[in-house]
């Protein structure tokens, strides 16, 4: 095989592989990445560790078909630290590959074809949802997914798709974040699956970087979300996840409104006195504010007043205050304002165009709602106002 490549293009493709590429792992080969031509002037690169797999595809000057593979981490290295310009690889005798640009030369040890995985052929992808929607639900429910690995149906996001909606929902079992769209597609589209955590952090990656849409489809065991020139091909987590529904409550009658940055300020700064075994912080809720308080016996204790829309009687709340910090620091980061008009255009034959635009919301103030009933039932919070979205993040409370 030979072929040339511009750097730039080049360290870009090799900047989303990383990602999916094992640099740790008793299977070798899976530290390897293949580049293969795929026609005269289009070469395919594909990076995975067996469960997330990502191929994307990039423009060359092709002179000799064929295909290569060689350590992903070292070209990495290597092509960002080339200056800009043309990369020309060759491969030799042996599976050796040696690649140039400008007076920078470099012989690299590849493996054979055949030792690297097969992947997935008969790909659909029918169903589409701009990339903006895609990173605005990934943004605001991936922070409540578990870290424990051993609950690996929590591990990762329950994704459904039908009924004319669009939903994501995440948990660790102390919390829920919950966030659902209208869905443009034919009305015989469905899906209902879990999608990986590693998945989805790539997804969001790969979503960042382009305006248009994303179309996903699955088959028995896999997940496919396609977007310009790329494909992230996922196997899908097995189990069965939480009744998420029955968590959500239905009598919360009290209802606090503060700005989001005022309060998201304060509970960084109170909580730096949360005792670091439980971080607890409690939210003393009266007409017309909010009073944080956190404590340590060994340290001390802080408390700021944030200004808030309420009226009645005085509630005491307690929280881990890293679970609102996460969600403060998340919530309305990124807005998405989708017309009707726009959101019919978000179709499953290729007809519509990407229904969302993203805004920086540093504009405007984002207004926070707590919805509660008493100190010991969940509290709902959401982004107050927010029409295009139906998100809710319910958090268990901590006595105090």
């Amino acid at each position: 095989m030979e072929f040339t490549i511009k750097q730039s293009v080049l360290k870009d493709e090799l900047n989303f592989i990383q990602g999916v590429v094992e640099r740790k792992t008793t299977i070798p080969v899976l530290a390897n990445i293949l580049i293969e031509s795929i026609g005269e002037n289009e070469i395919r690169i594909v990076g995975t560790d067996l469960d997330v797999t990502i191929r994307c595809d990039a423009e060359a000057d092709i002179k000799a078909s064929g295909s290569i593979c060689i350590q992903a981490r070292k070209l990495f290295d290597i092509v960002r630290a080339l200056e800009s310009g043309d990369v020309h690889f060759k491969k030799e005798d042996n599976e050796w590959v040696t690649m140039q640009c400008g007076r920078a030369k470099f012989r690299l040890a590849g493996i054979s074809r055949d030792q690297f995985p097969e992947v997935p052929q008969n790909i659909s992808t029918p169903m589409r949802l701009p990339a903006s929607v895609f990173n605005y639900f990934i943004q605001n429910t991936s922070f409540a997914m578990t870290n424990d690995v051993s609950r690996f149906t929590l591990s990762g996001a329950k994704f459904i798709v039908g009924n004319g909606l669009a939903k994501m929902v995440t948990t660790d079992g102390h919390r829920l974040a919950y966030i659902e769209t209208a869905f443009g597609g034919d009305a015989t589209d469905a899906i209902e699956t879990l999608v990986p955590k590693k998945a989805l952090l790539e997804l969001a990656k790969i979503s960042r970087e382009t305006a248009d849409n994303i179309s996903f489809g699955e088959d028995n065991n896999h997940l496919y979300f396609k977007m310009e020139g790329r494909l992230l091909i996922s196997r899908k987590l097995s189990g069965q996840f939480p009744n998420y529904e029955m968590v959500m409550p239905k009598d919360n009658d009290k209802l606090a409104v503060f700005d989001l940055d005022e309060m998201r300020s304060a509970v960084r700064r109170v909580s730096l006195m949360a005792d670091e075994r439980n971080r607890s912080i409690k939210l003393t809720v009266r007409t017309g504010e909010i009073e944080l308080t956190a404590q340590s016996s060994e340290e001390g204790e802080g408390n700021e007043i944030v200004q808030a829309d309420f009226t009645g009687d005085e509630v005491q709340l307690g929280f881990n205050s890293q679970y609102l910090l996460e969600f403060l620091n998340n919530a309305g980061s990124l807005e998405i304002n989708t017309t009707a008009e726009e959101a019919e255009a978000v179709s499953t034959d290729g007809s519509g165009t990407a229904a969302a635009t993203a805004r920086d919301t540093g504009s405007a103030a984002v207004k926070i709602a707590f919805e509660f009933k008493d100190p010991n039932a969940q509290t709902q919070m959401s982004i107050h106002g927010d029409s295009a979205y139906d998100y809710k993040y319910i958090v268990m409370p901590l006595r105090i």
